[in-house]
Formats: C-alpha cells, structure tokens, sequence
C-alpha cells in the first residue's frame, strides 16, 4: 500500500522547527498571488516553463507537485513566494521551509531530466513595489537526493504507522454495523439515499424533520463508503455549537459499539474559542505556547492521534501536555484524521482551512451539512464585508506611529464619496478604486508593524487591519451578485459619518466550487423548500439529487391552528397585543404545561410580556433578552422542565427558534405570532431588485421563504419524539394564504384551523 503526499505537505511535515510565528504570514490575497506569480513568469525568456508537475518514490512514499519554474538555459528551478512588508524581518524557519520545498522540487527535477547539478532560487516578489529579491544556491542531484530521501525517511515513519492504522480502518469499516441495530423510521431512506449519493459521486439535498436521527442517518453510510468510494475525510459541517455535540455524540456511540475500530475524529473550534492567552500575539515572543512549537509538535502529534475521538477538550488536554497551542494542534491533527466535525467556514469560507487541504493533497472528501438552511445567510456572512468611518476617525485620533499620513489620505477618499452622496442610502454600480488602493497601502503599512512589534499592536488597529483585509478580498469578487453600498448617519458631536459594504446576495459563485470539489455534498435540514430557492443561490450543481423523507410524526401528534383575525403587521402590531394576550392564556388554561412564544422582535415580545404579567400574574413566565451569553440561555433552557407549567418569550431566527430540543413534557405547545419576513428596509429592496432580475422571484427569495422557513424552524420544537403530542398556534391572517400554508410541512396537512 502506498502513500501519497504533496511536496509542500512533505516539507511541512519536516521541515518546520522553532517558534510558530505569524508576523510574516504573507497578507497578499490569493489573486494578489497569482498575479504576482504571472507577472515574475511573464519577465522570464522564452524557454522558461512554469508550473512543471513532478513526481518521485521513496519507499511507500509517493511525493508530488507543481514547482512553480524552471530556466532551462540558467538550469535554474524556482520557487516564487509574494510577499508584503520587510522580508530582512522574515522568521528564519520561514526561509528554512522555502529552502526545503526548492530543494525537494530540485531532486525531483533532476530524477526526471538526468540532471547531475542544478541552480535553485527563492524568488521574493513584493506585492506593492513589484521589485524581486532572488536568492540562489547551487545544487549537486546527489546532494538533493540525500536531502529528499531524509525528509521522506521522517515523514514515512509517520506514514507507515498512518498506513496501518487506515487498513485497520478499512477492516473495521467494512463490518462496521449500525450502533442501534435497528433504523428509524426514515432514518433508512436518508441512509440509503447518502449512500448511492457518494457512490454516484453526485450531491444531495435532503428534507427530513426532527426525530429520525438524521446525524448518524447521514453519518454512517459515509463511514460505510469510505473504503468502497476510496474517501480520504468525511467533513460534518454545522452552524451552531450543538450540531458539532451531535455530531461528536453520534462518532462516540460508533466507537462504542466497535471499540477496535482505528476511525479518527476532530471537533475544529474558532481560534478566539481555543486560546489559552487572549490578547497575545501569534508568536513565540509573545505567547508560551508558539515558543518551540514545532520542535514539541511531533510528540504532541503522536500522542493525539492515539485517541479516537479528539473533541475540543480531549485535543487541549493533550496540547497542554506538551505545552503547545491547541488550536495550532488541531489545526495539524485535521491532516491526520478521518472526520472532522467544524463550523461550515471550515470549509466553505474564503480561506477555508479544510478546503485548502483538500485542494492541497488532493484529497477525495465528503461533505456533510447539517441544518444547511442556515448556509445561505453565512455564506453571505462570509463573502460580505462593511467598514465604518468612525472606526476611521477614532484611529486617526490615537494617531498610531508610521500611519498618519496613510490614514489621512484614506480619510480623504472616503469623505469624496461621502460628500458625492445626497441621500442616507446608495447602491452604487462600481467600485471607488482610489479609495481601494488607500486603503490596501494601510493594510500594507499596518503589517509591516506586525512584523516590527513583538508584542502585538493596539486591537483597535488590529480590528481595523482585519476589516480592511476583508473588505480588499471581497473588493476582488465584486460581480452582479454583490451590493455596494453607502449608508450616511449622523455621528456623535453631529458628525456626519458613512458606513461602507459589500454585500454578497448570491453565494452560489464562491460556494458552488466547494460542492462540486467534494465527491459528494448532502445538505440536510427540516426545512429545505421551496428546492429551487437553496440551489439558485448556493450554487448546487444541475444533477443534484433530492429527497423528502416521510415524517415519523402522525399528524394527530400535533394540532396547528392558525388565527387568521389577527394582523401582526408593523402598523397593526399594538392593538394585536390583547388579542395575543387571550390567545395564550386560553391555550395555558385549557392545557397547563411549558410554552414558547415567538416573537418578531424583542420590542414586540417584551409589549406581550408585560400584557401577559399584568392580566394573569398567575401564569410564570420569562423572557430571552438581547445578548444572552452561554449561561443565560442555559438558564432559559432549564426553566422548561418535565411536566412544568409557564410560557418563554423568545424571538424568531433567534437562539431558542432552532436547534433547541425540549423533548416530552418540556414543551407542549408554541405559538408564532410573525410570519417572520426580514424587515422592510433600503438594503432588503435592494436585494429584492437583485433577487428580481436574477431569478424572477424578488419577493419570495428575499422575504416569504427565509420567513417561512424561521417558522417551521421554531414549530419543530413542540414534537422531537416518537410519544410527544403538542400544538403550535400560528397568529397572523397572513398564514391562511393558500401560498404560505403550501410550504408547511405535509405531515401538518389537515391540521389547520
């Protein structure tokens, strides 16, 4: 059995000692890159060849690349690196790790043309003066070769163990039985259809409500077709914190019905959600833990891969053993492992990390999403960007040192289109170009005092320096599927003051890839109609498969009833607040027990609330509050006991209207008094307009399927098992209209009231 390994995934693995050091991190973006790449090429003679694949054998070990070129009249082999600052203030083993990627990619280049010696170079080009730095050494092949053999020699111990380890895996896999024995009702057409999905090699978006186990139903038919389909990761992506404790709840319970089974599972968490040194600097300067970082980095890498399942606390437990950053840790163990389990920008934002991997080693992965109706709106998140100018003009009061001048001259371009702007809100057509290039020459500026200052810069330039990067990055993806626009306020001292921001309405061009570079992408959530609204904008290829699996729920389990003679529209909304009160209160005295009540905003709840308290002080309430921190929506959860009686207030969209499970007597009953329609406001117009010429549907894309969506989301609290029984009371005249009850879920059919 072979291994396959890229060159620079080989040098990485090898060649990497000292301190992990982020001040030099190159801050060109990716087509920044390629073009600086083009551009040193295009300056070369023209027997010079670019992007040359080579390929060699040590052992087992089968190593691969793309050397970036080769003169053949210099007999010089390059490797190009863009970079942006002071490159004399380079980290040693930065340079050390380039060094080792040429010299890799030398004996390579010798294997393939009989060459006896060779010329090799670091070629430097710096982004924002376009001048290169070229340094060169000369190379025997015999030299080269012991220099490839030793780092395949480092590198294939590790991938002998890897290499037993997955055979076992694969023994394991194939006789693998499902941990419960028997399947759900449903569970096994969701099984089923994921795997002839992965086998076909096409995606799938996949319909099925709460209650038939849809994590382990989409999970183990992947474990079951890693070995057939030749999979190398299986990625199980989620939006919130408790779909990444199912998922890893879900892998535990594998392991504990097959023990033996060599399967390796990781929980990637945010970098803020790791660190054990908030407000410390990336470096070994700043932070104990990047001191040494590389030279602890393989005992630390051994000791984890020992454990089966490396969630986030099993993987800082082992990191501060050998005292080294858990995050950074797990960052390395996503190489070593089979699942991983992460937030969807693990994989689907710009600089996704396990998407670069994939592309990296070109890895065969699938890609589970779960709750995939969140994915349209942080996809959005993730390809936006906004600057603020009072964030602007508080920094050019502290006046950093080395950046008045920059600042000033960003501040310059930025009141040009401020004061070229009569009306609080514009959606321009173009991109200001000048005021880009003002503010890429601060981003220039601000990493250059990253590299310079040990210690760290002040966080409010930090906080700057990362929204401008972004904001340079989603600049270069501006198309029709984007918004620019400018938003005026008054600020304090009755300053005028604009916001700018790129908004991304339609993802489907960043996120369309994604899917298509995985062998399989399944999409699966309770709500995912109407279809055709999730494939327009995320970009789901023409060949996707779909299914709606049967409900396990009878419709008698829950009776919904909607109240048509009330209007929660803005302009109705007081004088609907009695008629709410009486509405609940009816239902609590019919039928005693926990309730959740939805509201559109908190202004709303809060007028509801207090209506409620002042009529009938009887009944216990309490209320989700605006910022909520970890524990206090725990403490909101536990008031919903078993056989408990009194009513939540919460917002639709919000914490509590999804992800929630409050199976039994926990919650019998909802009411959703909002069809939920994003607010009527310039930005969602605009996107309106957008959605109208694009699709031909601006209403329904932008307001009555997102709406209805939170809708359903918050009903599905009231049943999440076999035995429970509930109502949901849907308060608005709105949800009587024959197009809004067609997206209810089936099994509601006949229900309604």
């Amino acid at each position: 059995m072979s291994y396959r390994v890229a060159v620079r995934a080989l040098c990485e693995f090898s060649a990497k000692v000292g301190d992990l050091d982020l001040r030099f991190t190159p801050s060109p973006t990716a087509q920044e890159g390629i073009s600086g790449h083009q551009r040193v090429v295009a300056r070369r003679g023209a027997d010079y060849e670019a992007e040359i694949s080579l390929e060699g054998q040590f052992g087992a070990l089968q190593v691969r690349g793309r050397a970036d070129g080769y003169d053949p009249q210099l007999n010089r082999l390059e490797e190009i690196k863009t970079y942006r600052g002071d490159l004399a203030r380079q980290p040693d083993n930065h340079r050390q790790l380039h060094w080792a990627q040429a010299k890799v990619y030398g004996w390579l280049l010798c294997q393939q043309r009989q060459l006896s010696e060779i010329n090799l170079a670091l070629v430097y080009l710096d982004v924002d003066s376009d001048t290169q730095t070229l340094i060169e050494q000369h190379c025997s092949a015999a030299a080269l070769e012991q220099f490839f053999n030793d780092q395949c020699r480092v590198f294939l111990h590790w991938a002998e163990q890897q290499l037993q380890r997955i055979a076992s895996r694969d023994s394991g896999l194939q006789t693998l039985g499902f941990p419960y024995g028997q399947m759900r009702r449903g569970q096994r057409d969701l099984a089923e259809t994921v795997y002839k999905a992965v086998s076909t090699g096409r995606c799938l978006m996949a319909q099925a409500t709460t209650g038939i186990g849809k994590t382990l139903g989409t999970l183990f038919p992947l474990l079951k077709a890693m070995v057939p389909q030749r999979l190398d990761k299986v990625f199980f992506l989620t939006a919130k914190t408790p779909g990444r404790a199912l998922a890893l709840e879900a892998l535990h319970q594998v392991q504990r019905n097959a023990p033996d089974l060599a399967l390796r599972s990781l929980e990637l968490v945010a970098r803020d959600k790791a660190c054990e040194y908030p407000g410390s600097a990336c470096h070994g300067e700043a932070c104990p833990l990047a001191k040494g970082f590389y030279d602890r980095l393989p005992a630390a890498r051994q000791a984890a891969q020992a454990l089966t399942v490396l969630d986030k606390a099993a993987l800082r437990e082992v990191a501060l053993a050998h005292q080294v950053c858990p995050y950074y840790l797990g960052q390395e163990m996503a190489r070593w492992v089979d699942v991983l389990v992460a937030d969807y920008n693990y994989y689907f934002d710009q600089s996704a990390l396990l998407h670069g991997l994939t592309q990296v080693n070109q890895w065969r992965v699938a890609v589970l999403v779960d709750e995939a109706h969140n994915l349209v709106e942080r996809a959005r998140q993730m390809y936006s960007a906004s600057l603020d100018q009072w964030q602007l003009q508080a920094l050019r009061r502290s006046k950093p040192e080395g950046m008045g001048s920059a600042l000033d001259r960003l501040n310059r371009q930025w009141n040009a289109l401020h004061k070229a702007q009569l009306a609080p809100y514009r959606v321009a057509d173009t991109l200001p170009e000048a005021f880009l290039k003002a503010l890429q020459q601060c981003v220039g500026l601000i990493q250059e005092q990253m590299n310079q200052q040990p210690s760290g810069l002040d966080p409010a330039l930090m906080q700057f320096f990362f929204d401008a990067l972004q904001f340079i990055r989603v600049s270069e993806l501006f198309d029709g599927h984007f918004l620019f626009d400018i938003s005026k306020r008054v600020g304090p001292g009755k300053r005028s003051l604009s916001t700018l921001c790129l908004r991304n309405v339609v993802p489907a061009a960043q996120i369309g890839p994604r899917m298509a570079g995985a062998v399989s992408v399944t999409l699966f959530s309770a709500t995912l109609s109407p279809r055709r609204y999730y494939a327009d904008l995320l970009g789901m290829p023409a060949d996707t498969a779909w299914l709606e699996v049967a409900s396990p729920f009878a419709a008698e389990q829950l009776r919904v009833e909607v109240i048509s003679d009330v209007s929660t529209r803005f302009q109705y909304r007081a004088a609907s607040v009695a008629p709410i009160t009486e509405l609940i209160a009816r239902q609590y005295r019919a039928e005693p027990g926990n309730y959740l009540a939805f509201f559109s905003s908190f202004e709303y709840l809060q007028q509801v609330a207090v209506s409620l308290a002042s009529a009938y002080p009887q009944i216990p309430q309490w209320s989700q509050t605006p910022g909520m921190d970890e524990a206090q929506r725990q403490a909101f959860l536990e008031r919903f006991q078993p056989a408990g009686c009194g009513v939540g207030f919460a917002v639709l969209g919000g914490a509590f209207a999804e992800g929630v499970d409050l199976p039994g007597t926990r919650l019998i009953g909802a009411f959703v008094a909002t069809l939920g329609l994003p607010q009527v406001n310039p930005v969602n117009e605009q996107i309106k307009q957008r959605m109208n010429q694009l699709f031909g549907a601006g209403f329904d894309y932008t307001y009555l399927y997102p709406g209805v969506q939170k809708v359903i989301q918050a009903a599905g609290r009231v049943i999440r098992g076999a035995q429970d029984k509930g109502m949901v009371m849907l308060i608005d005249d709105r949800f009587a209209e024959p197009r809004v009850q067609g997206m209810f879920p089936a099994w509601w059919a006949g229900q309604q009231k």
